[in-house]
């Protein structure tokens, strides 16, 4: 197949994204709803858990997260939803919410011809969240909830494709065409979805280089985070296909760090990521 339908899909999703109305999928009501919530000044954690309750998956998710070895050094288990919210934070809130619309559009029977990649994108996405917390909370003064944020929606692109793609029958009998469809577009699709949300443009820049290689020496900005958070995540748990891809340059991570800094940093994080993993991600 030619990549007549690859562009018949970017155009669409050009027309979308770049209209004064623009249709977003409904499988990110959620996230909106949160959004919107999170906008009020005078917005109380009461309020929140009102909205927060109506998703029993997005409850849940909330209480496992509050619950978490990252979360609760204490040990005493939350099992009130207003509680959690308020041992988590209210932006951590807004992180939950795209975990729960991505597990719901990755579960959702349009998209089961893509099955394997979606488990392979789920488990992707919810590593380099848990990284990124980890990474921003040991190693800089960047705010672990927002490194989270930014490493849970940096793939958001692939997701979108992905919906898209569902209704192109040729392109699901194409898996290499998807793939690169995929590979070269989802960084500048993430941006400009997040951009159209009207998320913060730092955000947007790091979500569209987070694939560029980083001349650095040091983690220390939410881009640098990001990149490696990733590139970590890809040596076990990389979305592209190795029929289509070459394997992941864990050297590239090696470099930044001492031999003797990153496998001590890896272990002594194992628990953290584990247990931001288990509540972000539960059963996808």
């Amino acid at each position: 197949m030619s990549n007549q339908t690859s562009f018949r899909i970017l155009e669409d999703i050009a027309r979308d994204l770049s209209s004064d109305m623009v249709c977003f999928p409904t499988f990110l009501d959620i996230t909106f709803q949160v959004r919107t919530a999170l906008k009020k000044p005078d917005l109380t954690i009461e309020q929140l858990g009102t909205l927060v309750s109506a998703e029993p998956l997005m409850s849940t998710k909330i209480i496992r997260l509050a619950n978490s070895a990252a979360m609760n050094r204490s040990g005493r288990i939350i099992a009130d939803l207003n509680r959690a919210i308020a041992r988590v934070g209210m932006e951590a809130v807004r992180s939950v919410s795209f975990a729960v619309a991505m597990e719901q559009l990755l579960n959702s029977k349009k998209m089961a011809p893509f099955e394997a990649l979606s488990r392979r994108l789920w488990e992707h996405s919810m590593h380099v969240a848990a990284l990124s917390r980890v990474l921003a909370r040991r190693l800089t003064k960047i705010s672990p909830d927002e490194a989270m944020f930014a490493g849970l929606v940096h793939d958001i692109g692939v997701f979108y494709l992905l919906s898209r793609a569902a209704n192109f029958p040729d392109l699901i009998a194409d898996p290499a065409e998807l793939h690169q469809l995929l590979v070269q577009w989802h960084a500048d699709i993430g941006h400009a979805l997040l951009a159209a949300m009207g998320l913060p443009d730092e955000l947007l820049t790091v979500v569209q280089e987070h694939e560029l290689e980083h001349a650095m020496d040091s983690v220390s900005t939410l881009a640098e985070v990001l990149f490696v958070a990733n590139r970590l995540a890809n040596v076990q748990h990389g979305w592209r296909d190795p029929a289509y891809s070459a394997p992941p340059d864990a050297a590239v991570v090696a470099q930044i760090f001492a031999a003797d800094e990153l496998e001590p940093l890896l272990a002594e994080s194992a628990d953290d990521v584990a247990s931001l993993k288990a509540a972000l991600g539960g059963q996808a």
